[in-house]
């Protein structure tokens, strides 16, 4: 395993291994099996779309090892935009390494020298106990928000 690890910005080519990592995702920190085609179908919008958002990999070697992407809220109160990370995923042979701590550098790098980022969020699993030691680490606070949603689709074809 080679210790170079590069940040680069998602391309087009790089769509299934972006839908393999959101399935092990959503299976390792949920216990969900999501739609293949419905998570193929979300993954291609944003890389067509930047108003979607972006996915940023890690590479070693050629591989990619790990990704998250960037949706984007805009703040009223700040006058700015909250870049939201989800997504994240690093291959298990490569976690604990500080590949999640790079692909977030150049997050937090990108939104400093935006110009128009007021700041970075994220949600995580109230027992994902792993994940906000990181995410403490690298300088991140818990909030006093917490999140609720109503779902009004779990088609999974949809295609909009």
């Amino acid at each position: 395993m080679s210790a170079q690890v590069s940040i680069r910005d998602s391309r087009l080519s790089d769509a299934a291994i972006l839908v393999q990592f959101n399935m092990a995702m959503a299976e390792e920190t949920e216990g969900r099996q999501l739609d293949h085609e419905a998570v193929s179908a979300g993954v291609r919008h944003v890389l067509a779309d930047p108003a979607r958002g972006f996915y940023l990999v890690a590479e070693s070697d050629g591989n990619i090892i790990g990704s998250l992407m960037v949706t984007t809220e805009w703040s009223d109160w700040r006058n700015g935009f909250y870049w939201w990370i989800q997504s994240v995923y690093v291959r298990p042979a490569w976690r604990r390494l500080g590949v999640y701590r790079r692909l977030y550098a150049s997050v937090k790098s990108m939104a400093a020298t935006s110009g128009n980022v007021c700041g970075i969020r994220l949600y995580v699993d109230r027992d994902n106990k792993t994940a906000q030691n990181v995410y403490n680490t690298l300088g991140m606070t818990e909030t006093f928000y917490l999140v609720f949603e109503e779902t009004f689709r779990e088609n999974p074809n949809h295609t909009e």
